[in-house]
């Protein structure tokens, strides 16, 4: 059953009732202009992946028809897909945003970051955020989290309060009752806010269905040259893949999740249609995270660890 369909059903039972993509998105809106009327200098985190695509298209809803007052961030690994930079380039251009990026390319040339021995750059990646956050004095940061991706964010609150290092402190955290967000903050702290805390991957590709949002291809089945590695399909780059032994193939694969090619893998997929995808998600047991990062299973507690360093 399509997500139209569903809506249709629930408005012939109540005609007032609110579909649930309708709730979780006028929620979203609420977030989006809590954050206008409450900071100076907010950002969007934006990678051109699905959930900051989406988190995108609820901010020029939220104030349109007058343009989003946020400008955009991307921490750029170096070692991103091009069909998601090309993506994010072009959203920038068509809709006339300001683009910050913080590049960590940058940071390994002049010295502040080394490379990894594995090669990947997601773990690199907080310095950067944390100094572009301190220089353009940022005081609030959308970022595309959910609370069904994995433990460290299933615990986060919507607005997330950050010291003056960008660190999370479990005891600083305040209570959210009845939609009621703290934004105070003192002088060189900021608050991460996320918008889209309760949603599911299933009720994004829902919405994107529903809202017929642009996704860059690379989330649709489609042949690509990968290898396997620590049970993913990675794609071949300069980051340092494939090593000796690994074997390159070209097979069906789509991407159900977007990051540093070094640590994002493709799953085995015959789906090219958003109608597939989401009956492929509906059946699937794994969040995107569990089975397609492999940043994320460099320990227990590699997100947690992440999160009290200032990155998530």
């Amino acid at each position: 059953m399509t997500t139209a369909t569903q809506s249709l059903l629930d408005t012939a039972k109540n005609p007032f009732a609110l579909s649930h993509l309708d709730v979780l998105e006028a929620e979203a809106v609420h977030i989006f202009r809590e954050v206008a009327g409450e900071f100076e200098r907010p950002v969007i985190l934006f990678s051109g992946g699905k959930d900051s695509i989406v988190m995108l298209h609820l901010a020029l809803k939220a104030f349109a028809p007058a343009p989003i007052p946020f400008a955009l961030l991307h921490v750029d690994t170096g070692h991103n897909f091009p069909e998601v930079i090309a993506y994010r380039d072009r959203v920038v251009a068509e809709h006339g945003l300001r683009l910050h990026v913080a590049s960590v390319q940058e940071f390994i040339d002049d010295g502040r970051l080394r490379e990894r021995p594995d090669g990947t750059r997601n773990p690199l990646q907080t310095v950067p955020l944390l100094d572009a956050i301190e220089g353009n004095k940022f005081d609030a940061v959308f970022g595309g989290g959910r609370r069904d991706e994995e433990k460290a964010r299933a615990k986060e609150r919507v607005f997330s309060l950050r010291d003056e290092f960008g660190a999370w402190d479990p005891r600083r955290q305040r209570p959210e009752l009845w939609s009621l967000y703290n934004g105070r903050h003192a002088v060189g702290e900021h608050v991460r806010v996320f918008p889209l805390s309760n949603w599911t991957e299933l009720d994004v590709w829902q919405y994107i269905e529903r809202e017929s949002i642009d996704l860059p291809q690379i989330y649709y089945a489609h042949e690509r040259e990968v290898f396997a590695r620590d049970g993913m399909w990675l794609t071949a780059g300069d980051w340092g893949g494939p090593k000796e032994g690994e074997t390159v193939q070209k097979r069906l694969v789509r991407y159900r999740t977007v990051g540093d090619m070094s640590c994002t893998g493709a799953v085995d997929s015959d789906a090219a249609t958003i109608e597939q995808v989401i009956a492929e998600i509906a059946a699937s047991r794994l969040t995107e995270r569990g089975a397609t990062r492999a940043d994320d299973k460099l320990s227990e507690a590699a997100m947690e660890d992440r999160k009290r360093e200032g990155y998530f």
